[in-house]
């Protein structure tokens, strides 16, 4: 029988700096998914064309990240290996599922990733997982960029879930994983939904409308679409996985944090003349 995990805090801490660097990553990321809502698109204008500069936001967001948690000495080089490693099997598991009602095995480790790691390593780890496992799939397009970004989000908020223990904890872990799984699809339906339908029918986007009025047809949208399928899919999938194997995965990460130590200063060994010369001053 597996333990339960008996921390319920994240090991690498997060500074002031990273989690202004996390702000300004999401609030960017967000304007990129939801400014067809405030502002009026150009006619024939679509997302192939400005996903390219999404991702050229991405990777330098993703890079500040990274070096404002090794600059604290919250992520260290064995952090980085670790999210490395996660990142490589989220890659490798994806493609499992892909296309089979929703049926998606790498969201899960994102959320457990994030728990036992933290905000700042989720969030890096959603992006660099989409990306991998893109690369391995060849699933490079326009979608590419946003699906990185809130996959990027279902890490970032297992981070800051509230601290509880044993049951409890999967019992949140679950609640999280489900509700995750609706936030992405919602999201991912949002970046393509302005220019998939065309013009005319209830579920269009209206250029120039209120925003009221094009989120009430946007909900109906991922209800007629992707909610029931994809999206339902997803939820139960992530469900199942945190209930059956979460426990075992939580004490593994967390037992491979506690031996590697992150963020512990390497120490080396003084040679004896530098011991000598040490003892002199």
């Amino acid at each position: 029988m597996t333990p339960w995990p008996r921390s319920d805090r994240s090991v690498l801490p997060m500074a002031p700096r990273t989690m202004v660097a996390l702000g300004l990553a999401s609030i960017a990321g967000l304007a990129m998914f939801a400014w067809p809502l405030i502002l009026t698109p150009p006619e024939g204008f679509s997302h192939t064309r400005d996903a390219p500069y999404i991702f050229a936001l991405i990777l330098p967001a993703l890079v500040g990240i990274v070096f404002a948690e090794m600059t604290s000495r919250g992520m260290d080089t064995k952090g980085l290996a670790m999210l490395g490693v996660l990142a490589a099997l989220g890659a490798a598991l994806r493609p499992l599922g892909a296309g089979t009602g929703g049926i998606e095995l790498v969201f899960f480790l994102l959320v457990l990733g994030g728990r036992v790691y933290g905000p700042a390593f989720g969030f890096v780890l959603g992006s660099t997982t989409l990306f991998a496992s893109a690369l391995l799939t060849g699933g490079i397009g326009p979608w590419l960029p946003f699906q990185m970004l809130a996959a990027s989000w279902v890490g970032l908020g297992a981070g800051w879930l509230p601290a509880a223990r044993g049951r409890a904890e999967i019992a949140v872990l679950a609640v999280y994983a489900a509700c995750s799984a609706y936030l992405y699809g919602f999201l991912v339906n949002l970046w393509g939904w302005p220019f998939a339908l065309g013009t005319g029918t209830p579920l269009s986007y209206v250029p120039g409308a209120a925003v009221a009025e094009n989120l009430r047809r946007f909900v109906f949208y991922t209800l007629a679409t992707s909610t029931w399928g994809w999206d339902t899919g997803r939820a139960i999938t992530n469900v199942a996985a945190v209930l059956l194997v979460g426990p075992a995965v939580l004490v593994t990460l967390r037992r491979a944090a506690r031996r590697a130590a992150f963020g512990a200063a390497v120490e080396f060994p003084l040679s004896p003349e530098g011991a000598a010369r040490g003892g002199q001053q």
